[in-house]
């Protein structure tokens, strides 16, 4: 696999997805004004994508070991581009807080792959300088965001946001497609650990929302849960024979 062409798709995935998660928090107010949407669900429409991409990093970050790198990378690159396209034509609040939810799945296959990548493909003497690359890349997208999201919002409507990262996202896919020869799967054949994923998930939820739900009862629950889970999570990366994450 090309070295300079994984730097490149990595870097620009590395730029898109801040970009597209700065410009889409510039639009909020737009977006809640046009679906009468109150403060708690409007809150959750970059909350559902955070979370979602909490949830599902590390379980992708395995199976992309066990199916490929790149195949995991790029269709999550499809979900963030093909979500991208349905969300600018969202018809309520409640869709746009469902539809951010499963592109915060596709952003979870983005993260958990684009950096195993770069590392996969350079040698420890020139990681330093890919890898840097790489997260000024992050923070380039959330510098500009902002500025273009709310230029988009004001001049075409804050669905604009969201169509702008179609082609975007169209030109890292077809990078993918046409420069990226071959795959790299570091622990092809082994099992995939469904229990220690489904507890990652559910400690990560159960803190999350605890911590937004607090200082109620409901919040104190849900935080105890997801320390909870979080203990048993590392009980069983510690003994299962194949975890999901080597402790």
């Amino acid at each position: 696999m090309d070295r300079r062409s994984v730097l490149l798709v990595a870097t620009m995935a590395s730029f898109l997805t801040p970009f597209m998660g700065s410009a889409v928090n510039i639009a909020l107010p737009s977006i809640g004004e046009e679906f009468a949407m109150d403060a708690v669900l409007l809150s959750w429409v970059a909350t559902a994508y955070l979370l979602a991409a909490a949830m599902f990093l590390v379980p992708f970050g395995r199976l992309s070991d066990l199916m490929g790198r790149k195949r995991i990378f790029l269709w999550g690159m499809v979900v963030i581009t093909g979500l991208s396209l349905v969300l600018g034509m969202s018809l309520s609040g409640e869709m746009v807080v469902v539809l951010r939810f499963v592109q915060g799945i596709g952003a979870a296959m983005v993260f958990g792959t684009g950096l195993a990548l770069l590392t996969s493909v350079y040698p420890k003497e020139e990681r330093g300088k890919v890898l840097g690359i790489n997260v000024a890349a992050v923070y380039v997208g959330l510098s500009v965001g902002p500025f273009v999201g709310g230029l988009i919002t004001q001049e075409l409507g804050w669905r604009w946001v969201f169509f702008l990262i179609v082609p975007m996202g169209i030109l890292v896919i077809g990078t993918v497609l046409w420069k990226l020869k071959g795959d790299i799967a570091g622990a092809r054949g082994e099992p995939f650990d469904l229990p220690g994923a489904v507890l990652y998930s559910l400690a990560i939820t159960f803190v999350l929302l605890g911590f937004s739900s607090l200082p109620g009862t409901l919040g104190i629950a849900l935080l105890v849960a997801g320390l909870l889970g979080t203990f048993l999570f590392i009980f069983w990366g510690y003994y299962a024979p194949s975890p999901v994450l080597d402790i």
